[in-house]
């Protein structure tokens, strides 16, 4: 994994020290994000849950187990992606992120999107689904189904977690990160695929 550079380094440090949200009086550590910087995916969960919250890193529960697995079924390690969330601190409880603590903690993604500029944002869970597609999208229609949103793919799957509390959900991620391999071996589905303009009709050469 290559080192952060200095002003991805500096944006988690004020992630790390950020009070914009009452949820910095509960936490016990903010959680950025980690990965390469350089990265062609960026995954963007929801929030921290308990584990992150005591270590600072996203995904070392047991949904990062398996988004482990999940990733090494594609020929990926978690060195080659960046993980962050929506949010970067826990809410208590493990509760659903609020629209105040999401819109606290937006410039900070947005930022992280900018300097770290992914080919691929693969969401996990309806949070950051709606993050980047809106508030209209359903998880359960388009899970799967890459979108282009600001002239970058986006792949909505379901989050990790889904899979641990319902194992029907499991065979669905698998087919997502499937889809993920595909996009990034460049196969792209006919909707994403840029077509240049149409040039100039060819000149006709005229023998008289």
């Amino acid at each position: 994994m290559s080192t952060l550079p200095d002003d991805l380094r500096l944006l988690h440090r004020l992630i790390a020290n950020c009070t914009l949200c009452p949820l910095h009086k509960s936490r016990t550590m903010a959680v950025p994000g980690h990965g390469d910087p350089e990265a062609r995916v960026m995954f963007v969960g929801e929030a921290p849950g308990f584990h992150e919250d005591r270590q600072g890193l996203p995904f070392v529960g047991a949904a990062g187990h398996l988004l482990d697995e999940l990733l090494q079924s594609i020929g990926l390690d978690r060195s080659e992606v960046f993980i962050t969330n929506v949010i970067k601190c826990r809410p208590p409880g493990n509760r659903d992120p609020l629209p105040a603590e999401i819109e606290a903690c937006a410039p900070y993604l947005d930022k992280q999107v900018e300097l770290i500029n992914p080919e691929i944002i693969v969401t996990l869970g309806r949070f950051s689904m709606a993050r980047f597609l809106g508030p209209s999208a359903s998880i359960t229609r388009i899970h799967g189904q890459p979108r282009l949103a600001d002239e970058r793919i986006v792949l909505p799957l379901l989050h990790p977690a889904a899979a641990l509390r319902q194992e029907r959900f499991r065979a669905q991620l698998q087919e997502g990160f499937l889809v993920l391999k595909r996009l990034l071996s460049g196969e792209l589905p006919p909707e994403l695929r840029k077509e240049p303009p149409p040039g100039p009709p060819p000149q006709q050469l005229s023998l008289f």
